[in-house]
C-alpha cells in the first residue's frame, strides 16, 4: 500500500520532506505514519514494518539527531525536520562506522532488528560518544532481537563506540 492508498483522516496534501539529505515530495494525508512513506512511496526499505505500535524498534529513523519510531510519528510532526534511514549512513562500499561495527562482530542472525539497532546506537554516539555499559543497555532496551544476537549486538556498540571515542582522541592531521 503506498501512502496514497493508505487510510486517510483528511485531504491528502503533499508534503515535502528531507530524507537522507534530499529534499522528496509525496502526495499523502499529513497523518500518515512516515514508516509508509519511507518504505512505499520512497522506497527505502532499511525502516522494516515490525508491530505498527513502535514498541519493537524495527521502524527507528532518525529526525535530526534523535532515534524515532517511524510507525507511530505522521507526517505532520516533521515540519521540516531531517530524517535519515539506514540507507542514509552509508552504502555497501562505504558503510557508516556502526555498520561497519555491527558487520566485523557478526552482529546479525535474520537482520530483521538491526535497522533499529543501528539507527539507536548512532543516536547515542551522537549524543555520547563514550557510553558505558549502562547507557548502552539503555539505548537499545525497547529495541527487539528475537532471534537472540544480543551478545553480538552489544559487542558491536562497543567496538562503534570504542572507535568513536579513538576518532575523538586523535588530534586533526
Amino acid at each position: 500500500m503506498s501512502a496514497a492508498d493508505a487510510p486517510r483522516n483528511g485531504p491528502p496534501g503533499r508534503t515535502t520532506l528531507l530524507v537522507n539529505g534530499r529534499a522528496r515530495a509525496v502526495e499523502a494525508d499529513p497523518a500518515t505514519p512516515l514508516l509508509y512513506v519511507l518504505r512505499n512511496d520512497l522506497a527505502l526499505n532499511g525502516p522494516k514494518y515490525g508491530c505498527g505500535l513502535g514498541e519493537c524498534g524495527a521502524c527507528a529513523v532518525l529526525v535530526g539527531d534523535k532515534a524515532v519510531r517511524s510507525c507511530t510519528v505522521p507526517l505532520s510532526a516533521l515540519r521540516g525536520r531531517p530524517v535519515t534511514t539506514l540507507e542514509g549512513l552509508g552504502t555497501a562500499e562505504a558503510p557508516h562506522p556502526v555498520q561497519r561495527a555491527f558487520i566485523e562482530a557478526q552482529a546479525a542472525q535474520c537482520g530483521y532488528c538491526l535497522n533499529g539497532m543501528i539507527v539507536a546506537t548512532v543516536a547515542l554516539l551522537r549524543r555520547e560518544p563514550r557510553p558505558d555499559e549502562a547507557a548502552i543497555r539503555k539505548a537499545l532496551r525497547h529495541h527487539l532481537c528475537r532471534c537472540g544476537t544480543h551478545i553480538e549486538i552489544l559487542a558491536a556498540v562497543r567496538l562503534a563506540a570504542d572507535r568513536a571515542a579513538a576518532d575523538l582522541a586523535e588530534p586533526d592531521a
